[in-house]
């Protein structure tokens, strides 16, 4: 399965941006995909994750309120709403997907990962 992640730029606090993410696996409706997001000098983290129909997702609370995460099973993406950004959001976002049937929060819960995507929020 290949992501490819689009979507970031410099956007001012209390900005907005939507990513995107493609995968090239034709059976993408059964993937859960996530995101998670990559700081300078920080550990990956988990951002957000959806379901294999989009009925069912999970935030982390650092985001919870502002972001939102969907999927089109259409058109093999899923996408990562942002609003109300903050400088602390600034980082490499990056896409997953996974075989799994629950929602993980854990980067070893996902089994392919996309190049990722830099978004930069200035104050």
């Amino acid at each position: 399965v290949q992501l490819q992640a689009s979507g970031g730029g410099l956007v001012q606090a209390g900005g907005s941006q939507r990513l995107s993410c493609t995968a090239s696996e034709r059976t993408f409706s059964t993937l859960i995909m996530g995101w998670f997001r990559q700081a300078p000098g920080k550990e990956r983290e988990f951002v957000a994750a959806v379901s294999w129909s989009g009925g069912s997702t999970y935030y982390a609370d650092s985001v919870k309120g502002r972001f939102a995460i969907s999927r089109d099973n259409a058109k093999n993406t899923v996408y990562l709403q942002m609003n109300s950004l903050e400088s602390e959001d600034t980082a490499v976002y990056h896409c997953a997907a996974g075989w799994r049937i629950a929602l993980v929060t854990t980067r070893e819960g996902y089994d392919y990962w996309g190049q990722g995507t830099l978004v930069t929020v200035s104050s």
